[in-house]
Formats: C-alpha cells, structure tokens, sequence
C-alpha cells in the first residue's frame, strides 16, 4: 500500500520540554538534539521526537485520567523488572494499578503522562 505521506516526527505537548526530552533521552539512550524552554527533541539518527511547551499542560495520569488521555508510548524491554527499576531512577512514577504486570508495567513519565514498558516477545 503507498500512502500520500511519510512520518516525519511525532511531537508531544509538554510543561516543560526540557526535562520530558532530558527523561526520554536517558530512558532511550538517544541524543538530546534540541532543547530550550519552548521546544526540545531527541533522536536516534532515524526516529524523533518532540515536546513542545503547553503552558498549564499536565499528563492526564493513571487509571483515572484527569483529562483525556492523548497518547501513550509502548516500549520493548528484555527484562521488566530491571527496565522499571531504571525508568523509576530517571524520574518515572509507578501508579498502584497495573493491569497485566507480568507483561507489562504502566509508569508516568515525570511529566504525569503513561507509558508503557512491554516485555519483548
């Protein structure tokens, strides 16, 4: 199938892009390759991603989202329980409900906003 387009980025909204970049950089091990109070991005050479400044945004938590739930990312990790104990020294939260934690484990990014660790197939 051909499409009409091809991904560029994706960009997410943020209180403070800075600090979301500087979190998923370590989480990923990708370079920060922006980063100001407005706007920051990283990459792993094909891949980015963007946060840009919301003023007043908040992640809408986990379970019960405080606002719509806009996006949520999913990451492969060979061994979960090591992978949360990292993502939880970078800053992440752990919320009290997990809905399959032998499989995967909801985290917040320091942001308020959930992501996923999926333990790989």
């Amino acid at each position: 199938m051909t499409g009409i387009a091809s991904l560029a980025m994706i960009n997410l909204d943020a209180e403070d892009p800075a600090a979301q970049a500087s979190f998923y950089s370590q989480l990923l091990g990708w370079e920060v390759l922006h980063s100001q109070a407005e706007y920051a991005m990283i990459g792993d050479g094909s891949t980015s991603l963007g946060f840009g400044q919301v003023p007043g945004y908040s992640g809408p938590g986990w379970p019960a989202e405080a606002g719509p739930k806009r996006y949520h990312l999913d990451f492969h990790v060979d061994d979960l329980d090591k992978a949360e104990e990292q993502a939880l020294a970078l800053g992440a939260s752990k919320p009290a409900e997990q809905p399959q934690p032998d499989r995967w484990r909801v985290l917040l990014d320091p942001g308020g906003q959930p992501f996923d660790l999926c333990l790989r197939s």
